[in-house]
């Protein structure tokens, strides 16, 4: 998977634009963000490097070193710097409620691990902070067989319900937890009318 990423990466063009995601954007207004805030599977940086223009302090990772490459060189263009990582989530040393918040857009997991990831996510987050997530519903899989260009893993086990990040995330106070139905407009990968999990959650 890793090398995957690394060659979509690669390309010079933006695999998913340069404009953060809008249900992120949109969270980031209405809830006044600030503070530390984590990007998991953050890719090439589109939405820490707008989080970081609004002022927050902010940490990505990603298993891509190329991914890596060009959140640095976005962040620059941006005139911004951003603390971003690569290796394996689960084994970087992150202090227990040390965020603010995290900021999960489309970073879907093999299935073995997911919940293991979202759940140390959810112990990294203070008291009162927030987890923000958007990612593709199971049934966005019927979708992505007859438009690919919509994007999304095509293995049902790495998709959402609201169930399952209702069982993640337990200990959270659920603020919005949807399945809804947008039109993507993200760079050359999301393109179309896909289905999404929406999770706004407090700790």
């Amino acid at each position: 998977m890793k090398e995957m990423w690394n060659e979509r990466y690669r390309s010079a063009s933006f695999a998913y634009g340069k404009e953060p995601n809008d249900f992120f954007k949109e969270a980031l207004n209405k809830y006044n963000l600030s503070g530390k805030v984590l990007f998991p599977a953050e890719g090439e940086g589109r939405n820490a490097v707008y989080a970081v223009k609004q002022g927050l302090d902010v940490t990505a990772f990603d298993i891509s070193q190329e991914g890596k490459n060009k959140a640095l060189k976005l962040a620059a263009l941006e005139n911004v710097t951003i603390d971003y990582r690569v290796g394996d989530f689960l084994t970087m040393d992150f202090a227990e409620h040390s965020f603010d918040a995290s900021v999960l857009i489309f970073a879907h997991f093999p299935p073995n691990i997911l919940s293991d990831y979202h759940k140390k996510i959810a112990s990294l987050i203070k008291p009162e902070g927030l987890v923000i997530l958007e990612g593709f519903s199971k049934n966005n899989l019927t979708l992505r067989e007859k438009n690919p260009e919509i994007g999304g893993p095509n293995k049902l086990d790495m998709l959402f319900s609201k169930e399952s990040i209702a069982h993640d995330f337990s200990d959270f106070e659920i603020i919005k937890l949807e399945e809804v139905e947008i039109e993507l407009h993200e760079g050359s990968f999301h393109n179309g009318t896909a289905k999404v999990i929406r999770f706004i959650g407090r700790n």
